[in-house]
């Protein structure tokens, strides 16, 4: 009866070792095909080269490891961009109130190089969160970073000051730990729903790269 008893614990310690083994390889096949949805986006797959506004050279991995929530403007808009960078500063003021939750990383991006140098980009974010980044760079640089979150800018006509507009691409993005595009919010979206959302993602966010 006891070999009897010892051969059944071990046939079934087999079968819930062989369960357990692939339960692994199934988790880790879904978080693949993820994986390769999210890279299917195209949206800020690739790296950048900036500079934030110490001066500091800025890539795409300096953020890895930190929730990232990020908006491409220019320090010379006059209403929607300020707009939006104090609607991003309240979602961050909003998470940072839950101790519990990882802080957000808040980032400014300048699709306008021509006149916003790292002077410009660090007078201006002063106006906002005392977290935010602000990056930017040469126009290529620029250019390269926008195209890979497939954000559009273009500058208008100059008026008699050699002041222009830039029209531009209206969006905060949020990037996982991992680096990748997760979500984006438009104009519509108010604080405290991209705070809910962003909080959501938190609370069942899985690293898809380990």
């Amino acid at each position: 009866l006891g070999r009897r008893l010892l051969v059944t614990a071990g046939i079934g310690g087999a079968a819930l070792a062989g369960w357990l083994y692939l339960r692994a390889q199934k988790e880790q096949q879904r978080k693949l095909r993820r994986l390769q949805e999210l890279k299917k986006l195209s949206i800020g797959q690739g790296n950048f080269q900036l500079l934030d506004h110490t001066g500091r050279p800025r890539t795409k991995a300096d953020f890895l490891g930190q929730w990232v929530l990020l908006y491409f403007g220019f320090t010379h808009c006059p209403d929607i961009c300020p707009d939006e960078l104090e609607k991003l500063s309240r979602v961050v003021e909003l998470l940072d109130r839950d101790p519990a939750l990882p802080r957000v990383q808040p980032v400014f991006v300048t699709v306008d190089p021509e006149r916003d140098d790292v002077a410009a980009v660090a007078r201006y974010v002063r106006d906002f969160h005392p977290r935010l980044l602000g990056l930017t760079g040469s126009p290529e640089q620029v250019r390269e970073a926008g195209k890979a979150y497939r954000v559009y800018y273009s500058a208008g006509p100059k008026d008699e000051d050699d002041d222009y507009i830039v029209d531009h691409t209206v969006i905060i993005y949020l990037l996982s730990p991992d680096g990748l595009f997760l979500d984006y919010y438009n104009r519509s979206k108010t604080d405290a729903k991209i705070a809910q959302s962003v909080r959501r993602h938190m609370e069942t966010y899985e690293s898809l790269l380990s």
